[in-house]
């Protein structure tokens, strides 16, 4: 099953599942709200109220309750890329290196990304899938860990390099607005099957720049479930956005930042593409 958020004519977010060309709406404030439900009791909440999906406008699937938790560094060719760019010894780490990117930094599938030219010259673009988890849990391990996921979108971890280095940390350079766009929906588990075997990519104005497969992460994603949920609760519709394959523009040769009106188009596999213009002022 596909789930959806898009706006209604008063511009009120309501969630939905996609039935076809149609979106069946949910009755409840978010999708959010659905996903803390039991499973049981979810199935309740779908109206047959239906709205045909095209020229819907579409909003995030899912507004967390606090920050993006992302993973840097998680696939082995990315991580070779990084090191060479910027000239230091390539070590894998034992452990996920997680990051956040604050919930202002969440954009819409479709809409236009608002950039400031005055705070980063080095706009950088991250194909990456996202995992929603589906219930409050803690302490998870590796084998219970896809017990918790709800389903699976997708992210672009649109990151400031300039800002990005100059801190030392990620944080400022990953959570700056427009800089998180995820959907264009969430596909629910079950129909994905396998996310350890997904093509994923991302084109800018057509061109190919990311290619590659989740099964090229150095942590898995129950590894990274598992990691991330001990000593620390996981909330329904968190989102972890779990890496992103080699190809990004700071590693490239010469470099390669967006630039004012590129189209960027993430695709996963059996998932769909999320699309974004740049706008830089």
């Amino acid at each position: 099953m596909r789930f959806v958020s898009f706006y209604d004519p008063h511009d009120t977010v309501r969630p939905g599942t996609i039935q076809g060309d149609r979106v069946r709406v949910i009755d409840l404030p978010s999708l959010r709200d659905y996903i803390a439900l039991e499973p049981q009791q979810r199935t309740k909440h779908h109206t047959e109220q239906t709205i045909a999906l095209d020229g819907l406008r579409l909003a995030a699937p899912v507004m967390p309750a606090r920050n993006v938790f992302c993973v840097g560094r998680n696939y082995l060719e990315h991580a070779k890329e990084g090191a060479r760019a910027s000239g230091i010894e390539l070590k894998l780490p034992d452990v996920p290196t997680f990051f956040t990117k604050a919930p202002t930094a969440i954009a819409d599938p479709g809409a236009p990304l608002r950039l400031q030219a005055d705070v980063s010259s080095q706009y950088d673009f991250e194909a990456e899938l996202g995992v929603v988890i589906g219930r409050r849990c803690k302490n998870v391990s590796e084998d219970e860990a896809l017990d918790a996921v709800f389903g699976y979108t997708c992210v672009n971890d649109v990151t400031a390099r300039d800002r990005q280095h100059a801190h030392g940390q990620w944080f400022k350079g990953k959570s700056l607005d427009d800089t998180c766009p995820i959907g264009p929906w969430i596909v629910s588990k079950d129909e994905i099957g396998d996310a350890q075997n997904l093509k994923i990519g991302i084109a800018i104005d057509g061109v190919q720049k990311q290619d590659g497969s989740t099964s090229q992460m150095i942590f898995a994603i129950p590894r990274l479930i598992a990691e991330l949920s001990q000593g620390m609760t996981l909330l329904p519709g968190d989102v972890i956005s779990t890496g992103t394959p080699a190809g990004v523009g700071f590693a490239r040769t010469p470099p390669e930042f967006l630039r004012d009106g590129a189209t960027m188009k993430v695709t996963i596999e059996k998932i769909g593409t999320l699309k974004n213009t740049v706008r830089i002022s």
